[in-house]
């Protein structure tokens, strides 16, 4: 039987700071302001010294299509509030993270493909054009950010891939280490973290995988050095250090589907107007900042993606 545990989002926070970045800044303004108006250089520093290991930058160029329509969240927040329960259920396992290496890396791509393979993650970046996006991030806990990730389109992925047409689903699974991930021990967890996608849905040209936030590598916490982005659905749908990637003929059970999928369905798109059992969904709590705002549809890439479910029926699209 399963033995329901409170989730890390049920417990009350207090996590805001007050606003000072309108939203019609350019990106480089935005990022600028948010060091500025957050904390000075030094009292970062001084504030989460741990993060000064982070490696150095990496450049891409900007992706001017997606434009997130708000402010970017300042680094701090993003680096400091993680969902990641192979770390522990609570927001604050950033320091934990950093003991889950993340070099080298490889990733093993499987099931319905013209041939199994194995690659390291240097040799796949080497095959990939990198870009940064500028993505919102909105979670199912009702609280949101604003990311400029870098990576690389997914579809580039399913091309070096080469599915079979009998290929309907593309299947992503996290890295399970136990050494440096003691949530693993939570054995009423179906380990590994389990996530999916249509191949329709893969091949939109919104899905990404990141190997980048900030203009530097992906940091552990964040599900460096590579995860899944996949913005118009809630973000326990973007898998996080990513080792396998298979392709399947039939709907993978994904990992929160599993612990309860009355609440937490395959598909998770963002609706406004579709509550969770437990709380609303028309409003987002933007961290870092002292306000709410309403939700989006699709968390407003519905441009891009709405097409994708005209033809589906009968199924908790939004849930």
């Amino acid at each position: 039987m399963f033995i329901r545990h409170r989730h890390g989002w049920e417990i009350p926070e207090a996590n805001a700071t007050p606003e000072a970045l309108g939203s019609g800044l350019g990106r480089r303004a935005l990022l600028g302001a948010a060091a500025a108006s957050i904390l000075a250089p030094a009292a970062f520093a001084a504030a989460t010294p741990a993060l000064q290991s982070f490696p150095g930058p990496m450049s891409a160029p900007v992706n001017p299509l997606y434009t997130p329509g708000r402010a970017i969240t300042p680094a701090k927040y993003v680096y400091t509030y993680n969902n990641y329960y192979e770390f522990g259920s609570e927001k604050d396992i950033w320091e934990q993270a950093q003991a889950l290496p993340l070099k080298p890396w490889s990733i093993t791509i499987d099931g319905l493909v013209a041939r199994k393979q194995t690659i390291g993650l240097e040799d796949l970046l080497k095959r990939v054009t990198l870009e940064e996006r500028l993505y919102r991030h909105r979670c199912v806990e009702a609280w949101a950010i604003t990311i400029p990730w870098t990576g690389f389109p997914l579809n580039a992925l399913l091309a070096i891939a080469e599915p079979l047409a009998s290929a309907k689903y593309v299947v992503f699974h996290t890295i399970e280490d136990r050494k440096a991930m003691p949530g693993l021990r939570e054995v009423w967890y179906p380990w590994p973290y389990t996530e999916g996608l249509t191949i329709a849905e893969a091949a939109n040209q919104v899905a990404f995988l990141a190997t980048g936030l900030y203009g530097k590598p992906l940091t552990a916490q964040n599900g460096g050095p590579i995860r899944l982005v996949v913005p118009w659905k809630y973000g326990f749908k973007s898998a996080k250090a990513i080792v396998h990637v298979t392709f399947s003929a039939t709907r993978p059970v994904t990992f929160w589907e599993a612990v309860d999928g009355s609440e937490y369905g395959f598909w998770a798109n963002v609706n406004p107007d579709v509550p969770h059992p437990r709380w609303s969904q028309a409003r987002e709590r933007l961290i870092g900042f002292d306000r709410t705002v309403p939700t989006q549809i699709y968390n407003g890439y519905g441009e891009w993606v709405a097409s994708l479910y005209t033809d589906i029926k009968g199924q908790q699209l939004f849930r």
